[in-house]
């Protein structure tokens, strides 16, 4: 169920009809902007075709997203739109490291970037410029009677002051809680109105745990375990040598050779060092919003524990893909591969890989359990 039910009550008033209420919050007319398919080129495509409310705000259709044209394929996989709000803006922490940002490589800097970067994306929504697209918001009245009143009068006699109020627009709604709620079974769990199952809490105590797995040293910030706003990654940017996606690459025609090179190509990064890095995601919904990686490579979570796994056994059984029967792939970018995080802890046997992935399908907002597989 889309979330119009519920933000429309909070945030609408019936001013122009019955039909097309203005929305008198900068929230609601970004929600408005985020199902609004006229913003792409040829009308067939809008923020939520790539990140369906329905399904964890992620993209259930495959590995990648296709464009508005119906033919272009992507490269990477798109990520959950849930808690993006809670992730900081592009920056160097005191260590020297980048954190933040939106986009797998961080090159959006903040969230209002990257709701300003699909509609002119070719491969995307294909829009040619903000000119062409506010021509589409001029052509809907309930949106010339909204931005005047919501971002100040004459915001849409001009192209580019227009494009900024709609990305603000898109990022206020992103912000609401409706999408960042923090109601998983952990939450819950956390305030003592749930109880986790035996391997539920095994699955815990592993994830959490600094002998047997490395897992919270990237999917933490909080100060403890028990931390009731955690967002389940720091933010940062590492390579874990996930394989190139050939299966993905025979679809969208790139070049099987040719190397996605992560944070090196943010503009905003400059460094021999970032080659083959992406964003840590946030593990929230992870278990209702696959495939994984930022190349969409694997289609179940517990082969994303298995690949992880691999790093720690010496048994060449462990290191197979069980989604092709074959051996994980060698790292596009070997000399940046994050060893220290990786090669952490003994090797898992069954019980705990899958109990680490009964603890990961507790991060499951409450609206989307019934996506769980049994």
């Amino acid at each position: 169920m889309r979330l119009s039910i519920v933000l429309c009550a909070l945030f609408l008033a019936p001013l122009a009809n019955a039909d097309t209420p203005v929305p008198i919050t900068r929230a609601a007319l970004g929600e408005l902007l985020f199902f609004d398919e006229n913003l792409s080129l040829k009308r067939t495509q809008s923020c939520s075709t790539c990140h369906d409310p329905d399904h964890g705000f992620a993209d259930p259709r495959g590995m990648a997203s296709t464009g508005d044209d119906g033919v272009s394929l992507g490269d990477r996989n798109a990520p959950t739109v849930t808690y993006a709000a809670l992730r900081p803006g592009f920056h160097r922490n005191d260590a020297g490291d980048w954190v933040g940002g939106q986009f797998w490589d961080g090159r959006a800097p903040e969230l209002e970037d990257q709701a300003g970067g699909p509609p002119l994306n070719s491969a995307e929504m294909g829009m040619p410029d903000t000119a062409a697209v506010l021509t589409r918001l001029l052509e809907n009245p309930v949106y010339t009677q909204a931005f005047p009143v919501l971002f100040g009068p004459g915001t849409l006699d001009d192209p580019d002051t227009g494009y900024a109020a709609m990305t603000q627009a898109i990022a206020a709604f992103e912000r609401t809680p409706e999408i960042s709620p923090f109601d998983s079974k952990y939450d819950r769990f956390l305030r003592g109105e749930a109880d986790l199952t035996d391997m539920e809490e095994l699955g815990r105590v592993l994830f959490f745990s600094p002998q047997f797995t490395n897992c919270d040293q990237c999917h933490k910030i909080g100060l403890s375990a028990a931390d009731r706003q955690e967002v389940f990654t720091n933010h940062e940017y590492f390579n874990i040598g996930v394989p190139t996606n050939l299966a993905l690459r025979a679809m969208n025609g790139v070049d099987p050779a040719k190397l996605d090179i992560g944070l090196a190509g943010n503009p905003l990064v400059a460094e021999p060092q970032a080659m083959g890095k992406y964003k840590v995601p946030t593990l929230r919904n992870v278990a209702v919003t696959g495939p994984y990686m930022h190349n969409g490579i694997f289609d179940d979570l517990r082969t994303v524990v298995l690949f992880y796994n691999s790093y720690n056994t010496i048994s060449d059984a462990r290191k197979i893909n069980p989604e092709t029967g074959k051996p994980f792939g060698p790292p596009p970018v070997p000399d940046t591969l994050a060893l220290e995080k990786l090669t952490h802890g003994p090797a898992l046997k069954d019980m705990r890989i899958d109990a680490l992935v009964a603890f990961l399908k507790t991060l499951t907002d409450a609206r989307y359990e019934h996506l769980l597989a049994d």
